[in-house]
């Protein structure tokens, strides 16, 4: 199976780690991996900034570059809910919205394509210790992926699953909420911060690259002693 990657910015610029993890255990599970060089942002940032005619060229860019793929593959919810989205912002362009589609229909977050489309729950990962998992905003509430990463979790050898006070709760990244909202999202990502705590747990595992920078940055700053994993190098561990 002809797997393409959609890396993300973040995964790009700053978490290259995941990526090499998403395309390893992909690797392992049969899959052959393509990377389009061409492709850039998803156009997120600036379509949620209100800069909607400007997002169109990064969009156009993306839907180009993933023309050819028989499944794109990305290890963000938030990233893979926004291809999700193209089909209703190109709905009245007789060109683009046809390939805004096709693009959407065969885009699939990590834990929801091995679970749903290759049908794994227990990938052979392995890690010692106690691990729960931030729900992330825009997986569950637009892709509607909620059971895949728990099931892989709970397949996961030595790993001890505790559920998250609050999962349902925003950790105040949203963005470019972070930066016009600071103090706000600062409250929001203490309370989750807190919530972790409560939990006991070594390691915070979520499925967003942003969601895991912000949580993470607060653990660091507050001195929390939990370690911050993309679902993607957990179930790579061995």
């Amino acid at each position: 199976m002809k797997v393409t990657l959609f890396a993300t910015c973040l995964v790009d610029m700053f978490q290259g780690d995941v990526g090499k993890a998403t395309v390893e255990v992909l690797e392992r599970l049969g899959c052959k991996i393509d990377f389009p060089e061409s492709q850039v942002c998803c156009g997120q940032p600036a379509y949620n900034s209100g800069y909607v005619k400007e997002s169109k060229e990064a969009m156009k860019r993306m839907i180009a570059s993933f023309q050819d793929a028989e499944y794109v593959v990305s290890p963000s919810g938030s990233c893979a809910a926004m291809f999700k989205e193209y089909p209703h912002i190109f709905k009245d362009d007789p060109v683009w919205g046809p390939k805004a589609q096709a693009l959407s229909d065969k885009t699939y977050e990590l834990t929801e394509f091995i679970v749903d489309v290759l049908q794994v729950e227990n990938v052979g990962a392995r890690l010692s210790g106690k691990g729960t998992f931030h729900t992330s905003c825009h997986m569950t509430r637009l892709l509607g992926v909620k059971e895949a990463p728990i099931k892989l979790l709970k397949n996961v050898e030595g790993l001890e699953f505790t559920e998250l006070p609050g999962k349902e709760n925003c950790c105040g990244f949203g963005g470019t909420f972070s930066v016009k909202m600071a103090q706000i999202s600062e409250q929001m990502v203490d309370e989750k911060v807190c919530h972790v705590e409560e939990t006991g747990a070594e390691y915070l595992i979520g499925a967003d690259a942003g969601c895991l920078m912000n949580i993470g940055g607060r653990i660091d700053r507050k001195g929390v002693p939990v370690k911050v994993l993309h679902i993607a190098e957990v179930l790579n561990s061995r």
